[in-house]
């Protein structure tokens, strides 16, 4: 073999060793990647909870895989279901309000709440109805869903006594039930007018109701400033802690798709399947949902949390809130 050929081996065999030790680097380097991406993300939800159209929309546009993460869905038949399942480290993430966590950090536990929404329950009535104010509700029969401690019935009765001197619970006829045989009620005339959770109020909005007044407006008529989260994404401390990488992705992907929904239409169309509507109904639903994206900082929901509280912790006395009385440091996420 002359030097030439013997040239020419030696460059093939080092092309071929080159090109073997980029594959092997790019393999590597895929595999770490995809080790670091794929962090799994337990979320614990009800299987027909309004946060699935936002856990939907992070899914369907792979927003968690954006942010390194793996988001698998557990669906519950109950909010206690959710509750337990958090406590026994079987989901890393629920849904759930400030209230509890703080009830339960008083208690010990190292739980924390990221806000989601701050859509409320709202008192409606029909569109022809002759109840105008609360004071009109006076001897009224009316609906509420959630039971005696639901906070948005504490915040409109307290409302009631401050501005009317009306004590609702005593001088009407409650009715007390699940939002969807309550709203089925109000479309049939059985009520004169029903305090109910925030999607079913959407509902009937676009039935032709009329809010009469949402917990919203009666907490910023008590002393909030502005519109606290009513519900929110709620972890473990120490696990969050820990998983910091977790933690971030899931917030940034939650925060993407609340972009995605507060701007597309389309998206909406994608989801009515999801949602369970269409038409008017659909877009109640998504006019309503966008009025419940948290645009306060975590330093100003928790200042209007804690005031509050204070209110709540007044109304519902230790069964509502426990033997704290006020807001346990840590419940806001980030807010130490």
């Amino acid at each position: 073999m002359n030097a030439r050929c013997e040239e020419s081996v030696v460059i093939r065999v080092c092309i071929r060793a080159f090109f073997s030790l980029a594959i092997l680097l790019l393999v590597y380097e895929v595999g770490i990647t995809r080790a670091l991406a794929d962090e799994t993300v337990r979320i614990g939800v009800l299987k027909f909870g309004t946060v699935n159209w936002e856990l939907d929309t992070i899914k369907f546009h792979k927003f968690d895989k954006k942010h390194g993460i793996d988001l698998d869905i557990r669906f519950f038949a109950g909010e206690d279901a959710t509750n337990v399942a958090m406590m026994a480290g079987d989901v890393d993430i629920i849904v759930s309000d400030w209230l509890w966590v703080s009830r339960q950090r008083s208690s010990g536990e190292d739980l924390t709440f990221v806000p989601y929404s701050s859509s409320v329950g709202a008192i409606m009535v029909p569109a022809q109805s002759p109840i105008k104010s609360l004071g009109d509700l006076k001897g009224m029969k009316l609906g509420v869903a959630g039971g005696p401690l639901d906070k948005s019935w504490l915040l409109i009765q307290g409302l009631a006594k401050q501005q009317y001197a009306l004590d609702l619970a005593a001088e009407n006829e409650i009715i007390y039930g699940a939002p969807p045989l309550l709203a089925e009620k109000a479309m049939q005339g059985e009520l004169d007018a029903v305090l109910n959770f925030w999607n079913f109020c959407a509902r009937l909005e676009a039935n032709g109701f009329r809010r009469l007044l949402s917990a919203n407006d009666a907490a910023k008529a008590l002393g909030a400033s502005g519109t606290t989260s009513a519900i929110g994404y709620i972890f473990h401390e120490k696990w969050a802690k820990a998983h910091p990488q977790a933690v971030a992705g899931f917030i940034a992907a939650s925060r993407d798709a609340k972009a995605l929904l507060a701007t597309s239409d389309e998206d909406w169309r994608r989801l009515a399947p999801v949602v369970r509507a269409e038409g008017r109904e659909l877009d109640v639903l998504r006019d309503r949902y966008r009025e419940g994206i948290p645009d306060d900082t975590i330093e100003e929901q928790q200042a209007d949390a804690t005031k509050l509280y204070s209110v709540l912790a007044e109304l519902g006395g230790p069964r509502l809130v426990g033997p704290a009385k006020t807001l346990a440091a840590g419940t806001f996420w980030g807010d130490e």
